[in-house]
């Protein structure tokens, strides 16, 4: 195995959008596992939109990261060497220690996972977190019903696309927003939605013509101009699941926290009945994943779920792929590879 541990640190908080002086790139020895702990050598690094969050001091429902400390990230890769019961060198586990190429790991705090099931970077997309996050937002908020007419922005990405295949798997007709021609072909072409609308055109006409009748579920993963957009589209009693608004992540504090248009008028909300409910995964979601992870290998199994990878190669490049990935320049779930 290599003699250095490359890692990535955060150098200094952003102001705004996030830029490579931001990050720091370092080589250390590799950690010693200590007893309960084994070390694990990283394969592939999920990168997602949430990490801009963490590289704030602001106020949020997780502690930030600390200046000088390793990007928090989820990553699977092998067991290296042991000092727990229970897991061996050549395990396959996925665990959340950051961009770093090494990690010494409590053993409570990682997933085994069998690398026979499928693709071992599927673990941090579609059987991951983001799959995971679709999946529990569309059975505890979205809540789909046969017939129903479904709205997903950012549909092209982790969440997205798979939140849509799920809704079709509950047969509801679902639209996609995402950015581009090419995008907007991959929605409907691979994943089988019925219809996807590209919101750097007339997104108020587009939406209009593929969605005369309304909009039952919404799920918001921008906000901004494209959830102005959507919102006086939301039929009575539609539900609106809040999973992020990368549209936002960006603005500096104290500015204009929409970012965009002026902000729906929450009348609407009364006068609809409508459901609009955040949630974090990790509320309810992990004690699910077997559950979660069972569907989901049903569905890849037969054919039913299909997704794109968006793969840097080197962990030195997490960087500027994760800048790329607040700016949209990705297609599909974006991982590195490590090595």
């Amino acid at each position: 195995m290599p003699e250095s541990n490359l890692q990535v640190l955060l150098r200094r908080r952003p102001k705004g959008a996030p830029v490579a002086e931001d990050f720091e790139v370092v080589e250390t020895p590799p950690p010693v596992p200590q007893e309960g702990e084994v070390l694990v050598r990283h394969r592939f690094l999920s990168l997602d939109p949430y990490m801009r969050g963490r590289m704030s001091a602001a106020k949020s429902y997780a502690k930030p990261v600390d200046l000088g400390a390793v990007m928090e990230g989820a990553a699977v890769g092998e067991v290296v060497a042991s000092r727990a019961a229970g897991f061996a060198p050549g395990d396959t586990v996925m665990n959340s220690f950051g961009w770093q190429r090494f990690a010494a790991v409590p053993a409570a705090r990682l997933l085994r996972i069998d690398p026979a099931e499928a693709p071992l970077s599927a673990s941090l997309g579609v059987l991951g977190m983001p799959g995971l996050t679709a999946w529990v937002g569309l059975e505890d908020i979205g809540q789909p019903k046969p017939g129903e007419t479904v709205v997903v922005s950012a549909a092209s990405g982790a969440v997205g696309q798979v939140v849509g295949q799920l809704a079709k798997l509950r047969g509801c007709r679902v639209v996609g927003i995402a950015g581009g021609a090419e995008k907007c072909r991959f929605v409907t072409e691979e994943l089988g939605f019925d219809a996807c609308v590209d919101h750097r055109g007339a997104l108020d006409a587009q939406l209009e013509a593929v969605c005369p009748e309304g909009i039952d579920v919404y799920w918001e993963n921008v906000g901004g101009a494209v959830q102005a957009a959507v919102f006086p589209r939301l039929r009575d009693f539609a539900r609106m699941v809040m999973c992020g608004v990368i549209a936002q992540y960006n603005v500096v504090e104290g500015a204009d926290s929409f970012g965009g248009p002026p902000g729906p008028n929450l009348g609407a909300v009364v006068r609809k009945r409508l459901r609009i409910q955040g949630f974090i995964v990790s509320d309810t979601g992990w004690p699910r994943y077997a559950a979660f992870r069972r569907e989901m290998l049903g569905h890849i199994g037969a054919g039913r779920l299909r997704w794109r990878e968006d793969v840097v190669p080197g962990l030195h490049r997490a960087p500027e792929a994760f800048i790329g990935l607040l700016e949209g320049r990705n297609f599909g779930k974006l991982v590195v590879a490590i090595d």
